[in-house]
C-alpha cells in the first residue's frame, strides 16, 4: 500500500518506524509544516530512527530488508496536499487538527481514495473503527474513517473481555493520560479553563468522548459505560482505571485476571498481563492497546471490581497500521470479485 501522512508529531513518526519495517506498506508522502530538517532531526533523535537520511526532501533509507523514499511536503491544510501526484492509496491524518468529514474531505479530493483520523472524530464519518473490538464493520465503501484512539480502544478491549462470560450492569473508567502536544508547558489563554493551565505542572480533569464511542463500537455494553479523563504530568505511559459493575455478585478477582489473561492468549497483539509492579515509564515501547496490571485488579464491593490496564501511543499508531491494512484487503478483495 501506498500511504500518505499528513501531521508528523510523535504518532505520526510511531507509524513511519512500524511502516518501515512492515513491507506491505510503502510511505511515499509526508506533509507536515515543520521544516524537513527538523523533522527528520526528531525522526533520528527521539526514536530508532538510525540510518535514515534526509536527502532532498525525501526521507531516505536502505538498511536489512526496509526500503523507503518518503517526499516531505510543507502544507497547513489538506486541501494543499497533491495527493494524486503520489498515486498513494491511503491517507493518514494524524495532524489532530482535521477531525470533521468536511474538514477531512480535502484529501479525498486531492486524489486520496481514503483517509484514516488518528483520533476521535468531531460529528460523523463513514465509520468509527476500533481495532480489536467492530473491525468486522469496515466496508470497501468508507472514505473517511475514525481510528479512535488509545485509551477509546483500550477501553473497549477491556470491556470486551469481561463480557465476553459476564454481563456487566455498569463501568466507570478514568483515563488517566499523559500529556499531549496541545497542551502548553506554561499556563496559556486556550479555549478551555482548564486547558490552559500547565499540561507539565498539573493534574488536569478533562471530559472525554470514549464512553460514547465504547458503546457504539461495543453493543453489549450499550448505556452502561461513563467516563472521566485527567491528564497528568507524565510524557509517555497512560492509565486506564475502570471500576466495572457485574450482575454477579461471585464474581470475584481471580476470575476476572482469568478473563484477561484469555483474552492476551487469544490476541497477544492486542491485549498482555502482567503481574509485575510496573509503573508508566515501563510501558514505553509497547504495542499491545491494553497492558493489564493483574496486581491491580480489587474487589471494590460486592458486585464491583475495579482493573487497571496501561496502554501507550505506539499501541495506537500499530492499530492505525493494522487498520489500513484491513482496508487494504477488502480492496483487494474487491478487485478480485470484480476480475
Amino acid at each position: 500500500m501506498r500511504i500518505g501522512m499528513m501531521g508528523f508529531g510523535l504518532v505520526g513518526r510511531q507509524i513511519f518506524r512500524l511502516a518501515l519495517d512492515d513491507a506491505q506498506f510503502d510511505m511515499v508522502a509526508i506533509s507536515d509544516i515543520g521544516r524537513p530538517e527538523i523533522l527528520h532531526h526528531l525522526l533520528t533523535k527521539a526514536m530508532d530512527g538510525g540510518g535514515i537520511r534526509l536527502q532532498a526532501n525525501h526521507l531516505v533509507c536502505e538498511q536489512g530488508g526496509a526500503k523507503c523514499r518518503a517526499r516531505l511536503l510543507r502544507a497547513d491544510n489538506p486541501n494543499e496536499v497533491p495527493w494524486d501526484a503520489f498515486g498513494v492509496d491511503l491517507v493518514i491524518d494524524a495532524t489532530g487538527r482535521f477531525r470533521s468529514a468536511p474538514e477531512l474531505a480535502p484529501h479525498l479530493d486531492n486524489g486520496a481514495p481514503r483517509v484514516i483520523l488518528s483520533t476521535l472524530p468531531q460529528g460523523d464519518v463513514d465509520r468509527v473503527i476500533l481495532y480489536g473490538v467492530n473491525q468486522a464493520q469496515a466496508s470497501a465503501g468508507d472514505r473517511i474513517i475514525s481510528a479512535g484512539s488509545a485509551s477509546t480502544t483500550a477501553t473497549a478491549l477491556a470491556l470486551k473481555a469481561l463480557a465476553a462470560t459476564q454481563t456487566i450492569e455498569h463501568a466507570t473508567m478514568t483515563s488517566v493520560h499523559a500529556y499531549t502536544s496541545d497542551q502548553s508547558l506554561q499556563d496559556y489563554a486556550g479555549p478551555d479553563y482548564r486547558r490552559s493551565r500547565s499540561g507539565a505542572e498539573n493534574i488536569i480533569p478533562n471530559d472525554t468522548p470514549a464512553p460514547r464511542w465504547v458503546e457504539r463500537a461495543l453493543p453489549a455494553v450499550k448505556g452502561k459505560v461513563s467516563g472521566f479523563a485527567l491528564n497528568v504530568p507524565v510524557q509517555a505511559g497512560s492509565l486506564l482505571d475502570m471500576t466495572v459493575a457485574f450482575a454477579d455478585p461471585e464474581v470475584d478477582v481471580e476470575g476476572v485476571n482469568e478473563l484477561f489473561d484469555a483474552a492476551a492468549a487469544a490476541e497477544p497483539e492486542l491485549i498482555a498481563t502482567t503481574s509485575d509492579p510496573i509503573v508508566s515509564s515501563d510501558v514505553k515501547g509497547r504495542s499491545e492497546s491494553l497492558l493489564v496490571d493483574l496486581k491491580g485488579t480489587m474487589k471494590a464491593g460486592q458486585r464491583l471490581i475495579k482493573v487497571l490496564g496501561w496502554h501507550e501511543s505506539l499501541g495506537h499508531a500499530r492499530r492505525i497500521l493494522d487498520l489500513a491494512a484491513l482496508y487494504g484487503t477488502l480492496d483487494a478483495a474487491g478487485a478480485g470479485r470484480a476480475t
